[in-house]
């Protein structure tokens, strides 16, 4: 066990007090989960939310006093300047605790809950992320595309809104690295979108939805969408692929620095003036950038006339990868999907999730050498042989569980391509163990290891179940 490294603003983090309302609130409830007399709890509590592990959820739902406990240590969370904690607690009927907090770690992802992902490489983020517009030489504007008309439209329709002066419109290109396009300065030499020039008359900003046909950023809130805009743990960024069929107008980025935002369309979802359009789009169409999606766009309109102007594009093409079957960028071999690792391999597979299965464990020999390939997630106990991993060179994310961990390790087999890991654990309530194999992984990479600090204390006599 790592001794923990004092710092001041993890105190209250580790602190018994912090805990203890909590771990009272869900030893109280635990309905299966008692060891010899005591009762084992575990899970994490994140900024965003909290869970326990299977076997060990309180009763119903969270109660008040379960809420504030948690915002106890959510509390502490943010004073540590933390995103979350994972923890474990053995306690006695008679209240006396040992509880363990694990973390945090600059080498574990944070998330809502347990299970980030080890980062084994500072910095590394997955292939989609890294992946960049191809060219779109050869991309034009539609005809409809018309700065003039749209600048005539836009004063018509509102008459006493503010535009942005020239210098800010400078401002905001040197600012973005970028000149604006022509339609987009146009907009904005009518109205620059700031709240404070309407004076508070809120339908001044309806009009000037109505108008556009969106909710507008202000001037010096456009942004350019790339990769790094657009965020993702890595337990699902490395399962994601980057697809632009032939005839998609929008290629199937993740982001690209050819995606200028200017609005918002009021339900989180961003419009974006595209300058890197996909094979049948082009320059300048508007698009949409889905708030519940890590990858692609949707076309809107093919100009920011046409947007303004109210007129549908001539497609509506999303960008997804081609399916699931053979052939597909994600392959998933589960009960409901594909039902061989074989129907899977084709050279063009770069994601391999195998998920709950009945029938044998797998033989992963079919994908061994395939050149794209950098992303496996298995379930525990679905690999016939998983020293097989140690044969696919190219891997840089691979989730498995704890015995094929231990495996690969036993073996010297993990590959030294991964970039990140992640350790299926589905209920695993001993997490001192994972923190150990966490850390035996890390070790490989000189990575700082997941500190976990033991504190004891007393809860008072608990209830019996």
């Amino acid at each position: 066990m790592s001794e923990p490294i004092f710092v001041p603003s993890l105190q209250a983090l580790r602190s018994f007090e912090t805990w203890a309302p909590l771990m009272r609130a869900w030893a109280g409830g635990v309905e299966v989960g008692r060891e010899g007399g005591d009762v084992r709890v575990a899970g994490a509590v994140g900024r965003d939310g909290w869970a326990s592990s299977s076997g060990t959820r309180p009763r119903g739902r969270a109660s008040a006093a379960e809420r504030a406990a948690v915002e106890r240590v959510r509390d502490a969370l943010v004073v540590a300047g933390v995103e979350s904690v994972t923890f474990s607690a053995r306690i006695a009927p008679s209240g006396r605790t040992r509880l363990r907090v694990m973390g945090p770690s600059p080498a574990v992802e944070s998330g809502p809950g347990s299970g980030g992902a080890l980062l084994l490489v500072e910095g590394a983020v997955p292939e989609p992320w890294r992946r960049l517009p191809d060219p779109a030489s050869a991309a034009r504007p539609r005809r409809s595309a018309d700065p003039a008309a749209l600048e005539r439209r836009l004063r018509e329709r509102l008459p006493g809104a503010i535009g942005a002066r020239d210098e800010e419109i400078a401002a905001a290109e040197a600012r973005l690295g970028l000149p604006l396009p022509a339609e987009l300065k146009a907009l904005y030499r009518v109205v620059r979108g700031r709240w404070e020039d309407w004076e508070g008359d809120t339908r001044a900003g309806d009009a000037v939805y109505e108008t556009v046909g969106c909710e507008l950023l202000p001037l010096d809130a456009v942004y350019v969408a790339d990769a790094a805009s657009r965020p993702a743990p890595w337990r699902f960024a490395a399962c994601e692929a980057v697809v632009t069929p032939p005839d998609s107008a929008v290629q199937g980025l993740v982001g690209s620095p050819g995606w200028i935002v200017f609005g918002d369309n009021g339900g989180g979802d961003r419009l974006a003036v595209d300058l890197t359009p996909g094979p049948a789009g082009r320059t300048g169409q508007i698009v949409m950038l889905s708030h519940e999606e890590f990858l692609g766009a949707e076309l809107i309109a093919d100009s920011l006339t046409d947007l303004v102007r109210g007129v549908e594009p001539r497609g509506r093409r999303r960008n997804r990868p081609r399916g699931r079957g053979e052939g597909s960028a994600v392959a998933h071999v589960n009960v409901a999907h594909l039902r061989s690792v074989e129907a899977a391999a084709h050279p063009d597979l770069e994601v391999l999730c195998i998920g709950v299965w009945d029938d044998p464990p797998v033989d992963l020999t079919p994908v061994v050498g395939l050149p794209r390939l950098r992303t496996l997630t298995a379930y525990p106990g679905t690999l016939a042989d998983p020293r097989q991993i140690g044969r696919l060179t190219g891997l840089e994310y691979l989730e498995v569980g704890p015995a094929e961990w231990r495996t690969l390790l036993d073996a010297g087999a993990v590959p030294r391509s991964l970039a990140a890991a992640g350790i299926t654990t589905h209920g695993l309530r001993d997490h001192e163990r994972l923190v150990d194999l966490s850390n035996e992984i890390l070790a490989l990479w000189g990575r700082p290891p997941i500190v976990s600090t033991v504190v004891d204390g007393d809860l008072g006599s608990l209830p019996s179940s």
